[in-house]
């Protein structure tokens, strides 16, 4: 039998392939959407025929394809092109800069949207933005600003387009601060849920159609600019199904996708879970769709009485009393049908119930190696990890806390943050362990941040959460971005690793992940980004190979402006000097200092931005 041939070969690089068999090679061949052979340059160049493409890795490092095992595209590429991101901006005055700028860009009735993905702790002042100041910069245009789980800052004029006034009540869960007269200032505050934040959000204008499907075709090429080729879809609170996924279906059927998507269903309203569940079971199966786009399971939220917000600022929110009720329903039907199901659990407390209706269920209908796990679990105990191993379960982490542990610290102490959550321990328990961020909403979904949190145990502002024990080596954060991940999307063997048979999900890397030094590990991109077998993102040296991608929609959109994620990075040539004299606290100045001279030019730090939108092409 004559040996096949390539249709695209990668060779001359330093390829990481995760594979125990071949841990490293220097060369891919790749047929149709799979990985044909990994070997040496040599091996795979006997496989180029006549009509073979080559490519030339020029010695990056070459590794599996990430995937995030919880995030919210679907949802958050439908709103995308009008957000403004403030991910990995390290300067309050920088952000407040382009807050102005994208204020001047905006037509009414649109918003100015800071949807997540950052935290107070990550800006050298260490505060957020008064609402004096956004105020100043938005006298007109309305302004929404989400932090985290935990609060939402508006300016008067999204406090008058939303309707609030004196007479509004708070809503359940949640509260308007006040001024002496009782009218709403435009801070609003989860306490303890996000119902309030995530509600006012929705009064915003939405983007057309056309838009939502552009605003869809930028993410996907953001993230896989970042290294992703896959996400498993965690659903999320008002994403109706199958509306909202129309767009994602479309571009699926039309051959779009440059990410490989499998997708929970989230319930749709309180007190109806047993009913959409039920309904789902009859009409569809997990591993429904094709190998780009394709139906997963059940969660994150299974019952609402089970939602525990992970806003650490408050104090932990107790579950109803009808949880383990309601939880039971949702479960046996899951398992009677073979459905695969995950929940969001932040609290060991919280943990330990819905383990007790688990057990209770798995006597009466076994589990038999159904792929269940519970997402975040930041303080789940000991005992609770023994019982997740015993039914078979898994665990999937998130980098919640490198946004949110300076405020966990402040509630529970130092020493409660060293185990939360205790991923040595998952490890070494034998269960299986995924990580992902939770963006876009909370978390950045920069996965090279979560990558250097697991290595480091830093938050993006430099606090130090985890003992060394608690951290992992660069190899096993890796694997749970890759390999691990098979697990929790039922793919194991067919993708997370660079091997023979497995999709062709690979990534050349901006740096060496491997070699640089750990507080670089957060600055790193992919220039080169293959998605079953077809290059789908390509800069630096690889930028020719990368596909056209239409112009961003609408003209005032802030990605037009100022792109998605914000690296800043002071070993760029040229740029020391300036940022040694706008921020002098890296070379060893007083904060006190620092603050004086910032706040005095500016002009100095719009300056900075701009050449950072330079440098990196935003």
């Amino acid at each position: 039998m004559s040996q096949q041939t390539a249709d695209i070969v990668f060779r001359n690089g330093k390829v990481t392939t995760l594979d125990k068999k071949q841990r490293d090679a220097t060369a891919i061949a790749v047929r149709n959407d799979r990985i044909l052979k990994v070997g040496t340059d040599s091996e795979i160049m006997a496989l180029k025929g006549p009509a073979t493409r080559e490519v030339d890795l020029k010695k990056r490092r070459v590794v599996p394809g990430l995937t995030d095992g919880h995030i919210h595209v679907i949802r958050g590429g439908l709103s995308y092109n009008m957000e403004l991101r403030w991910d990995g901006v390290d300067s309050l005055a920088v952000a407040m800069e382009m807050l102005k700028k994208q204020v001047q860009n905006t037509p009414p009735p649109q918003w100015v949207r800071v949807v997540g993905g950052f935290t107070e702790h990550q800006f050298r002042e260490k505060r957020l933005p008064t609402l004096a100041e956004i105020n100043q910069a938005a006298p007109e245009t309305p302004v929404f600003i989400l932090h985290l789980y935990d609060r939402a800052l508006l300016n008067r004029a999204a406090i008058r387009v939303c309707g609030f006034t004196k007479d509004t009540p708070d809503f359940p869960g949640g509260i308007f601060e006040r001024d002496s007269n009782g009218n709403p200032t435009g801070l609003l505050l989860a306490h303890p849920n996000a119902t309030i934040l995530y509600s006012t959000l929705a009064k915003g204008p939405k983007l057309p159609r056309e838009y939502q499907v552009n605003s869809t075709l930028h993410f996907m090429r953001e993230l896989n600019r970042l290294g992703l080729t896959g996400v498993i879809d965690a659903g999320g609170g008002s994403q109706r199904y199958p509306e909202d996924y129309d767009v994602i279906t479309e571009l699926s059927k039309e051959g779009k996708l440059t990410l490989r998507f499998a997708y929970n269903l989230f319930t749709q309203k309180p007190k109806g879970e047993f009913e959409d569940f039920s309904n789902w079971c009859k009409t569809l199966k997990p591993g429904h769709g094709e190998d780009l786009f394709k139906l997963n399971g059940a969660g994150e939220m299974l019952v609402y009485s089970a939602a525990d917000f992970e806003d650490f600022r408050v104090e932990r929110p107790e579950m109803p009393a009808n949880m383990e009720a309601e939880l039971e329903r949702v479960v046996r039907v899951l398992v009677e049908n073979r459905w695969p199901f995950r929940l969001h659990a932040t609290y060991d407390e919280t943990i330990g119930r819905a383990l007790d209706v688990y057990e209770k269920v798995n006597r009466d209908i076994p589990f038999n190696g159904i792929h269940w796990f519970f997402d975040h679990a930041e303080t789940i105990s000991s005992r609770n990890i023994d019982r997740v191993k015993a039914l078979g379960g898994g665990i999937a982490i998130q980098n919640r806390m490198a946004f949110q542990g300076e405020y966990f610290v402040e509630r529970y102490g130092a020493a409660a943050a060293r185990r939360s959550p205790p991923i040595q321990e998952f490890l070494s328990a034998g269960i299986p362990v995924g990580a992902g961020t939770d963006a876009t909403r909370v978390a950045s979904y920069n996965p090279w941040v979560s990558l250097y949190w697991l290595v480091t145990g830093k938050t993006v502002g430099g606090l130090k959460l985890y003992p060394d024990e608690n951290c992992v080596d660069r190899s096993t954060a890796l694997s749970l971005w890759t390999e691990a991940n098979a697990w929790f999307s039922n793919e194991e063997g067919a993708r997370g690793q660079i091997a023979a048979n497995q999709f062709a999900d690979f990534i050349a890397l901006s740096d060496d992940y491997f070699s640089i030094d750990a507080e670089e590990i957060k600055n790193i991109t992919s220039v080169l980004t293959v998605v079953a077998g077809k290059v789908v993102h390509g800069s630096d040296e690889f930028a020719s190979l990368s596909p056209p991608l239409p112009p961003v929609m609408p003209d005032w959109s802030p990605v037009k402006e100022f792109g998605g994620y914000q690296h800043r990075h002071v070993q760029r040539p040229g740029y020391a000097a300036r940022e040694q004299h706008a921020h002098p606290e890296h070379f060893g100045c007083g904060l006190h200092q620092t603050a004086k001279r910032f706040r005095s030019s500016i002009e100095e730090a719009v300056l900075d931005w701009s050449f950072d939108c330079q440098c990196w092409g935003f």
